[in-house]
């Protein structure tokens, strides 16, 4: 079921953020990614005019810009956005990321690394809503970008997002007995970040790929987000 549950929702991904790079070819390609990873954990709409609005923020925190990015709001409201954008904002101007998305695991493990230090450091604030969500989604967008890199992910060489319908996938399937350690962490993004969750959920990612050929974490990570997801229009995805 999470195999064939991840399929159809992969090809969509890979040819929403395909698009939005193609559409915005002069924009930080990091950007671009974690814009459209608001979209894909449902804290904006996915909308190239979003996307273009949160580049703006991102960049220069312009206020204009960020009305405009508010707008696309769902049914938590505008205060994730703003709240997101910002913290990506000062993500960006702390963290130097490659020019370009890596074209192996490799390198964007290493950015992620990057990505993750000042946000475990206890010298330094992490900005609000930037928690396990946010601190991880844009990596696995750009993951997407690069079908046939994703595919070669079998390990937590990057590591995925573990909260929200990943988080309640894994819990039913612990509920059911098919994992025998429940998830970590929390399912909102605005709540406390433990950094140990994404580590360990992953780690339980990784406990459903073995065995398994022809899958990839990409594909459990698909998976669990039909598994878990509460959003209405999910029933057309599969």
């Amino acid at each position: 079921m999470l195999f064939q549950g991840s399929k159809k929702l992969n090809t969509m991904a890979f040819d929403e953020i395909s698009h939005h790079l193609k559409t915005f070819p002069d924009a930080n390609p990091w950007q671009v990614c974690f814009a459209v990873g608001l979209g894909w954990g449902h804290l904006a709409k996915v909308d190239e005019d979003f996307t273009a609005a949160a580049i703006e923020v991102l960049t220069d925190l312009d206020p204009a810009a960020l009305s405009v990015a508010r707008t696309f709001h769902l049914e938590r409201g505008p205060t994730p956005i703003e709240q997101s954008l910002r913290g990506g904002y000062l993500m960006f101007q702390r963290v130097k990321l490659p020019a370009t998305l890596p074209d192996d695991l490799r390198m964007i493990g290493r950015a992620q690394e990057r990505w993750l230090s000042p946000l475990v450091s206890p010298s330094m604030d992490r900005p609000k809503y930037i928690g396990s969500w946010n601190a991880t989604a844009m990596f696995m967008v750009a993951l997407f970008s690069k079908p046939a890199l994703a595919a070669t992910l079998t390990n937590r060489e990057v590591m995925l997002p573990p909260g929200g319908p990943i988080f309640n996938g894994l819990k039913i399937l612990h509920n059911a007995k098919i994992l025998k350690t429940p998830p970590s962490g929390n399912e909102l993004d605005d709540e406390a970040f433990e950094p140990g969750s994404i580590y360990e959920n992953n780690a339980l990612m990784a406990e459903l790929l073995q065995g398994r050929s022809g899958w990839s974490m990409i594909d459990v990570h698909s998976g669990l987000y039909m598994l878990g997801t509460r959003y209405p229009a999910s029933k057309g995805w599969a």
